[in-house]
């Protein structure tokens, strides 16, 4: 009874630790993204959406999924400079880790480009939305709307390119380590 007691114990760390290594290789890799943000970049083809699904889909403290992004998009405005659009923008890629989360015990090919997909096309529709409601560029009308949205179609590819590369480097990076290093694959869960 002792054995088993310590055995479980035992397995109690192991898998405390796992969760701390993962936590912490799903950390870095959102940092060396969030830090690629800065870099010289076309416009919009950023790791930034990547980050965000990534977050929800891997991490599991429900504090950090949510803040770990931001304060990477906030880290990254301090370079790049803050804009009337913030809010609306950081909305958007929260947005991006409540995708991630649907993703969070589902990790495929698959999903993972559909969620891609999802993201870019969400950040596509609200952030245009907030460019023609606030910014007063465009006619408070449906031909603005309009307008506004055609306007921002190159500006769509590229972070549905940037969000489709980065998701590849971010989720194939970690399925590399979960595959490679034990530390870093998820506990098997026990029943009983």
């Amino acid at each position: 009874m002792n054995t088993h007691m310590n055995n479980d114990r035992n397995a109690q760390i192991s898998q405390k630790e796992n969760l701390l290594y993962r936590t912490l290789l799903a950390l870095v890799l959102i940092l060396l993204a969030a830090a690629l943000r800065i870099a010289p970049h076309p416009w919009n083809f950023t790791p930034v959406g990547a980050m965000a699904l990534f977050s929800g889909a891997v991490l599991k403290d429900r504090r950090l999924v949510f803040l770990f992004p931001l304060l990477a998009l906030f880290a990254g405005d301090i370079f790049i400079g803050f804009h009337k659009l913030i809010p609306i923008v950081y909305a958007s890629f929260l947005i991006n880790v409540a995708i991630g989360l649907w993703l969070r015990d589902r990790r495929t090919v698959a999903r993972i480009s559909l969620a891609t997909l999802l993201g870019a096309i969400q950040f596509f529709l609200v952030t245009n939305f907030a460019v023609w409601q606030f910014l007063g560029g465009y006619p408070h009308n449906a031909s603005g709307l309009v307008a506004c949205y055609v306007a921002g179609i190159p500006f769509f590819w590229n972070t549905l390119a940037g969000d489709a590369v980065y998701a590849a480097l971010l989720f194939g990076g970690f399925a590399f380590a979960e595959h490679f290093f034990p530390a870093f694959r998820e506990p098997v869960r026990t029943t009983g």
